[in-house]
């Protein structure tokens, strides 16, 4: 008899990241969710798949009564709330189901940007000076120019553009000011690092295992900030996507992968990460 696996992921509505033009970020999960049931399928498993809506009360009922082997967890928050990811993983821990993924506690640690830094400082890990602005703590700036500037609780590059970077204090008060006003909360202002820009994912439980690192390759129109944009990540005709090409494994020396590799594993590990 084949494993029951259940797929389970966050059904896209209209919320306030359509308002802002950001909707394809949320889109991106029925790809998914149609990826992991294709290749689940052509394994031979059982696989039935929904799409969870708020309430929190309602998923925890679905949850109960759903008759699987496995969760296949690809849920990723509730209209426009990014902290319910973890929320949801919560409800999941707490039945007799086993599911893919990380667990809730890391979930939340790594949604918030200066949580996360913390430890990574903490353990010595390297990463850009920091600082959570607002508009009306603009006089504590500390930092070195040129900056960048990001909502401090969110994923998906929401909320990052070509004018995420910034090189004197005007743009810095503005970038803080639409960051805070449009995605609730403070702005994560940090020294901004230019230069090649690697990737690597991380899996595995215990003895996490780091796959082939992988390098963005920039081509993009001089004087543009080398960075990952929303529009690189979900804009295909645009000209961020089109220049910010993925190429893997990336081409390095042994010594330069290693260090890239040791860093990727112990920030997974730091997190709590796991599956």
């Amino acid at each position: 008899m084949p494993l029951k696996i259940a797929i389970t992921y966050n059904e896209p509505v209209h919320d306030r990241y359509s308002d802002l033009g950001e909707q394809k970020a949320i889109l991106g999960v029925l790809d998914e969710a149609n990826a992991v049931d294709g290749a689940l399928k052509q394994l031979g498993y059982n696989v039935k798949r929904f799409g969870l809506s708020p309430p929190i009360e309602s998923v925890r009922q679905t949850f109960v009564s759903l008759d699987a082997d496995v969760v296949f967890n690809l849920f990723e928050g509730f209209a426009g709330k990014p902290e319910t990811e973890a929320e949801v993983a919560g409800v999941l821990e707490g039945t007799h189901l086993c599911y893919t993924g990380c667990p809730p506690s890391a979930l939340s640690l790594a949604l918030d940007k200066s949580r996360t830094k913390d430890v990574l400082q903490k353990a010595g890990l390297p990463t850009p000076r920091f600082q959570l602005l607002g508009p009306a703590t603009l006089d504590l700036f500390d930092l070195r120019l040129p900056c960048i500037v990001k909502p401090a609780a969110e994923d998906a590059s929401h909320g990052l553009s070509e004018l995420s970077v910034v090189n004197d204090f005007t743009s810095l008060a503005f970038q803080v000011k639409q960051v805070s006003e449009l995605y609730s909360g403070r702005a994560l202002v940090e020294e901004f690092i230019d230069g090649r820009e690697f990737n690597a994912t991380v899996i595995g439980n215990d003895k996490p295992v780091v796959l082939p690192v992988s390098e963005i390759v920039f081509n993009l129109p001089q004087g543009s900030p080398r960075i990952l944009t929303f529009d690189a990540k979900w804009e295909d005709n645009s000209v961020y996507s089109r220049s910010t090409l993925p190429v893997c494994p990336a081409d390095l020396d042994d010594v330069t992968h290693d260090r890239i590799a040791a860093s990727a594993s112990s920030a997974f590990q730091l997190l709590g990460c796991a599956g």
